[in-house]
């Protein structure tokens, strides 16, 4: 038995700067890491989707070149090699940095390998046993593969195998109206595949608002990209060198032909192989580790950090969450989840920021608010850029004056959401960044603009 004062279990976007605060606070720390340092971000996620959806970006732009008076005299092409060279060395400069960082700390084990629990103060990495009184979870997610007719017969790809692809495929069809299915899309439409989407729900990102929902599909429409709701009934069949996905959708043919296949409709918490009952720890019916507003789980000394704790799927609230943790262990700074306002992006382009409250939330909260709207074609910025496509807009509490919440969907809406979600989390009146100067020609200068035009939420 090997003893510790703390046991990290992952390297995702937690685990690794908490190995680093609590060394430094004196501990001696075991971390236990049984595949990629950097976790989804770094190696499946954020990093690598984002690199692809840039080299993307380039192509589109090459081909819209003579509305910007730009002539290019050759034939727009794709090397697909390429682009998964340069994306490889993003990722590769990444993942190195992690575990090369680990190693010089002090005070810190690194084990490469499985963790499963014994008990509540003790974890098995292979033959050895370690034990520690503190014991910090932080183990991500999975894409998950529904029980679909079919699917064992043909070949598919997940956001994880995906990373692999060095080729165009010829018709990929993706299942998954979210933000994942999305994002592949419109990257793979602008390499130059035939995309179809296929999306169960009557619309796309049903989290989000209709007009959002609405203004995204008439964007990926408007790139060739063929949507298919209401798709009840799947089911996937091998078609010779293709393969079919049987459909029942209100219009349209039965069924889709492609060549490729991608599966994006949600991700599992990586718990189901940790033996969390050997510990006591609860889980809910979908897998993921129950925690209070401090990410404690009911096992007293155990925490659950990350995506694998369901209180955010995001890089960012996987680091707030060890931010959480780190406050109120070492720094006597009481910190809680609930204190954090939601916010995440959708990397189409143009993209989404979103902060806060939908409308939908609002609406169903009963409370009295105000709404400003503005269309991007009508800002001076996104005009100039050529990138005229989607709205902003605002939500305010009609007594309070605080926003509830926003959503910019177009050329820079990922960055300008951050200067609304400051204001929100000072609890400032709108008024505060409505009677600001900002600078011309910006994205953002039209947040006071549409803020000195709020209108009563009918």
């Amino acid at each position: 038995m090997k003893k510790f004062d703390a046991i990290i279990i992952g390297t995702g976007q937690a685990g690794p700067s908490l190995s680093a605060r609590l060394t430094g606070a004196g501990m001696k720390v075991a971390v236990i890491e049984r595949k990629l340092f950097g976790g989804t971000c770094v190696n499946t996620g954020c990093i690598p989707t984002k690199t692809l959806v840039a080299s993307a970006r380039a192509a589109y732009m090459a081909r819209r070149a003579p509305d910007f008076g730009v002539m290019i005299n050759s034939t727009i092409t794709v090397d697909m090699k390429k682009v998964k060279e340069r994306k490889d060395d993003v990722v590769g400069r990444s993942n190195h940095e992690v575990p090369e960082w680990m190693a010089k700390i002090p005070n810190l084990t690194v084990f490469k390998a499985h963790a499963r629990f014994e008990g509540p103060r003790t974890v098995s990495v292979g033959d050895e046993k370690l034990e520690a009184d503190k014991i910090f979870i932080n183990v991500g997610a999975r894409a998950f593969v529904p029980p679909m007719p079919g699917l064992d017969d043909v070949e598919y790809f997940t956001n994880s195998s995906m990373m692999q692809v060095d080729y165009l495929p010829e018709h990929l069809i993706i299942i998954g109206g979210s933000y994942i299915g999305l994002e592949f899309g419109q990257m793979y439409r602008r390499f130059g595949s035939q995309v179809t989407i296929v999306e169960r729900g009557s619309r796309l990102i049903k989290r989000d608002d209709e007009d959002v929902s609405q203004t995204v599909k008439e964007i990926l429409k408007n790139e060739g990209i063929n949507i298919r709701l209401n798709a009840e009934c799947l089911a996937a069949e091998k078609l010779g060198d293709k393969l079919q996905v049987k459909l029942d959708c209100e219009k349209g043919d039965k069924a889709v032909t492609g060549s490729h296949l991608l599966l994006a409709v949600g991700r599992v918490p990586n718990t189901h192989d940790l033996r969390l009952d050997k510990a006591g720890i609860d889980i809910d019916s979908r897998g993921y580790i129950r925690v209070d507003d401090q990410l404690r789980t009911n096992v007293p000394g155990v925490w659950a950090l990350g995506d694998c704790n369901g209180k955010g799927a995001f890089t960012h609230t996987s680091y707030n969450d060890f931010e959480i943790v780190a406050a109120n262990l070492l720094d006597n700074d009481p910190r809680r989840v609930s204190d954090r306002i939601v916010c995440y992006g959708l990397y189409i382009d143009p993209p989404l920021g979103r902060a806060g409250l939908t409308e939908m939330e609002v609406r169903q909260s009963g409370r009295k608010a105000l709404l400003g709207k503005r269309p991007m074609a009508n800002i001076g910025r996104a005009i100039e850029k050529g990138e005229t496509q989607g709205f902003m807009k605002i939500l305010v509490d009609a007594k309070s004056k605080e926003i509830l919440g926003a959503a910019i969907l177009g050329v820079g809406g990922d960055e300008v959401i951050h200067s609304i979600l400051d204001i929100m989390y000072a609890k400032k009146p709108y008024t505060a960044i409505q009677r600001a100067m900002h600078i011309h020609p910006t994205v953002s200068e039209l947040i006071p603009t549409v803020l000195g035009d709020l209108k009563p939420l009918e």
